[in-house]
């Protein structure tokens, strides 16, 4: 029931299984870039959300995506949890695809406010990301860094049936590896709706996937 409910607001993600050929490609990519200075030098014709996803599923690794591309340590900020609740921490995701959304969104061409998300129920994703009518109008793209940090030092923090996909730590954190994107990496660019910026959440929820459905 709830899945389906999901379903039908949201878009699913796909299976996350990977083939032979994908593990030992992403295998090779990480090797090197953890010999090197940490920098994926990507150049497999897979796509990026899926190694990203091989190191969350594979590596325990965590993401972090940012338009800032030189960020030596993460310290603690002052931000809002899932439930609104604030907190000062660092924040990541065991996803492979919410993060280069934040990685590739301009934050500086945002007008009033954005609303995104990456649901966990059964071991199965779902998405939605929406933007004020405002901003969209500023062409709100740009290239970005997803910055990979050891799960060990994360606490998840999501609880319930249905869950948002958020790790944070209290501490400050360097990232072990890095990985530019593009707008070209982001696979749900052409599934993320605008809203009105007065609009109450719970509608833009309802209405995302028939706003996606229509452009």
């Amino acid at each position: 029931m709830i899945s389906t409910f999901l379903k039908m607001l949201f878009y699913p993600g796909s299976n996350i299984g990977f083939s032979e050929e994908e593990l030992n490609e992403f295998s090779k990519v990480y090797e090197q870039a953890v010999r090197g200075d940490g920098l994926v030098h990507y150049q497999s014709p897979f796509p990026k959300y899926r190694f990203l996803q091989y190191l969350c599923t594979n590596k325990d690794l965590l993401c972090h995506g940012s338009n800032n591309k030189d960020i030596s340590e993460f310290v603690p900020k002052r931000q809002t949890l899932y439930n609104g609740e604030y907190v000062d921490a660092v924040f990541a995701t065991s996803d492979g695809i919410w993060p280069i959304f934040y990685a590739v969104f301009d934050r500086s061409k945002l007008v009033n406010n954005f609303r995104n998300g990456c649901f966990e129920h059964n071991n199965k994703r779902y998405y939605f990301f929406s933007l004020s009518t405002e901003t969209m109008k500023q062409n709100p793209w740009t290239d970005g860094m997803v910055y990979l940090f050891p799960k060990e030092r994360f606490n998840k923090v999501g609880k319930g049936i249905v869950i948002f996909d958020e790790w944070v730590s209290k501490e400050p954190a360097k990232s072990l590896l890095r990985l530019e994107v593009n707008i070209n990496d982001f696979i749900y660019l052409h599934k993320v709706s605008k809203h009105p910026s007065d609009e109450a959440f719970f509608k833009t929820l309802l209405l995302y996937k028939l706003r996606t459905r229509k452009t």
